[in-house]
């Protein structure tokens, strides 16, 4: 794996001429933050060594170098998720990746389904915390010169890049909720029954990614900042039956409040 994360890096290092300082992963619907960016490389994932291809609508499926809020970035445009089949080594290679390109600090996004009955659809939720219901992308040998054996996550999300997100939150009038995602595999949306879990087991909002890539990152010491779009909502008597294409759609729609916050977030960093 170790050969694979450097060989991977040493690749993408002879193809740009930017020293990214954050990493940047878009969910569902999420990637018309690309917009904002000053744009100097881009590469597809296809012609990348030992990345997976995103197969799921709404991921395009390019690595994307340059400028955004005043720092050099790297924007995976699509994430690999580990409902497609992928492995969590597949899954989590591009962190690993972004470490080796000298990322200091990543900025995650998702669309989710909210259990919090003070959520509505359309919101912004901070996540300060995960439940992990996958399988750790931890298992199997660990490599020293990657991090130590057993991270502690008790800080998962760094609580200073959260207070500042806030804080441009709170000047641009834009609301915010804060709370704890929980990470399921999918493909499927949740049941009833699984929503009432998954909310009285201490999670405010539910999705099928983010959480491997994190314990990932954390495990290399890096700091991380996560954002959900709320997309649908598992709260009793506001279940409506969901679509990829309607959490899509929906995801756009609140994009570009929280490309707002990330942008400001950099400024502030």
């Amino acid at each position: 794996m170790l050969e694979q994360i450097k060989n991977t890096a040493a690749y993408i290092q002879n193809n740009i001429s930017i020293k990214p300082e954050i990493g940047i992963i878009l969910g569902s619907g999420l990637g018309g933050l690309v917009k904002e960016i000053n744009i100097k490389h881009t590469i597809p994932y296809e012609e990348i060594p030992n990345f997976a291809v995103s197969t799921v609508e709404g991921h395009s499926g390019k690595l994307i170098f340059g400028e955004l809020g005043g720092k050099n970035v790297v924007v995976m445009q699509g994430r690999f998720h580990y409902y497609e089949g992928h492995s969590m080594h597949q899954v989590t290679l591009p962190v690993r990746v972004m470490k080796f390109l000298g990322i200091q600090k990543l900025f995650v996004s998702n669309a989710a389904g909210g259990v919090n009955a003070g959520f509505e659809i359309g919101d912004l939720m901070i996540i300060n915390d995960h439940i992990n219901l996958f399988p750790n992308p931890l298992i199997g040998k660990n490599y020293p010169e990657l991090g130590p054996r057993f991270p502690d996550m008790s800080d998962a999300y760094d609580k200073d890049l959260i207070a500042k997100a806030k804080q441009v939150a709170s000047l641009n009038n834009i609301k915010v909720q804060e709370g704890v995602y929980l990470g399921l595999t999918g493909p499927t949306f949740e049941t009833p029954a699984e929503y009432k879990y998954v909310n009285s087991i201490g999670a405010d909002a539910v999705g099928m990614s983010t959480v491997p890539e994190v314990i990932v990152a954390r495990h290399m010491g890096i700091p991380c900042f996560a954002m959900s779009i709320i997309t649908d909502l598992g709260i009793f008597g506001k279940i409506v039956p969901a679509t990829h294409e309607e959490v899509q759609q929906v995801a756009a729609m609140a994009e570009k409040k929280m490309t707002l916050i990330m942008k400001g977030l950099m400024k502030l960093i």
